[in-house]
């Protein structure tokens, strides 16, 4: 999975749903049953069971999301360990839970680890990654892509906002700098500084041929050049007051 739905609303309805799945696993299957529990102590058992896993999905929904703003891509890697740390911690806290003076379970840890947790896991990986994939659909178009449109109508860029680093004046045409896969691209649009700036406000001229994304920049080279992502660009004396304010 190449994207990720950092909105934790999203993700907490994805631990609601864990939750509700291995409350009835835990009720109905029973997987340590030996006969001498009763329903009413099923019935807590389920419950401290989905409210850890409600609770470890939770904050893996906070950890994905800080790791997601500070390196702004998601691939295979991400999501396998994401995976990977929720089915751990899980693992650590039931068998805290199961072990504790209330249930005294019997079960050594690998035991644990292979009666229930793995049982449980082979059932709910799928649905925890239907799920997080399902919640890539929600994510609001406008919120995270922009389309910069030139004069003629195939002439256009569509890409993640955050994506977006500059644009830059061009004679007839702007030039867009962005990143795609960690790398720096360009694409030439015939279009005005000024209708770009119109269009996507968020913009801050630092010079009369360049517009900067603000959230690509990093420091100052001198009094008058700063560093952006993966590139420089001049300062004019006019704009420098706004961007000493960031």
């Amino acid at each position: 999975m190449k994207k990720l739905n950092p909105s934790i609303k999203h993700h907490l309805l994805i631990g609601i749903s864990i939750s509700i799945w291995l409350f009835i696993f835990a009720f109905f299957i029973r997987p340590f049953d030996d006969g001498t529990i009763n329903s009413k102590m099923w019935l807590f058992i389920s419950v401290g069971f989905s409210m850890i896993a409600f609770l470890c999905y939770g904050i893996l929904t906070i950890i994905q999301k800080s790791v997601y703003q500070k390196v702004s891509k998601w691939n295979l890697g991400f999501e396998i360990a994401s995976l990977l740390f929720f089915h751990l911690l899980f693992l650590i806290s039931t068998y805290i839970f199961y072990k504790s003076p209330i249930l005294n379970g019997g079960y050594i840890f690998f035991q644990f680890l292979r009666i229930i947790i793995l049982k449980s896991a082979l059932i709910s990986t799928p649905i925890i990654l239907l799920a997080r994939a399902y919640s890539i659909k929600l994510i609001p178009a406008t919120q995270n892509h922009i389309a910069i449109r030139g004069e003629n109508k195939l002439d256009i860029l569509q890409i993640r906002k955050a994506d977006l680093v500059c644009v830059s004046n061009s004679q007839n045409y702007v030039e867009i700098f962005y990143m795609e896969q960690s790398r720096l691209k360009t694409k030439l649009i015939r279009s005005t500084l000024k209708k770009v700036q119109h269009d996507f406000d968020f913009l801050i001229q630092i010079h009369r041929s360049h517009l900067i994304n603000p959230s690509h920049f990093k420091a100052w080279k001198n009094q008058d050049t700063i560093f952006l992502t993966q590139m420089e660009l001049p300062v004019s004396k006019n704009y420098k007051e706004q961007l000493l304010a960031l």
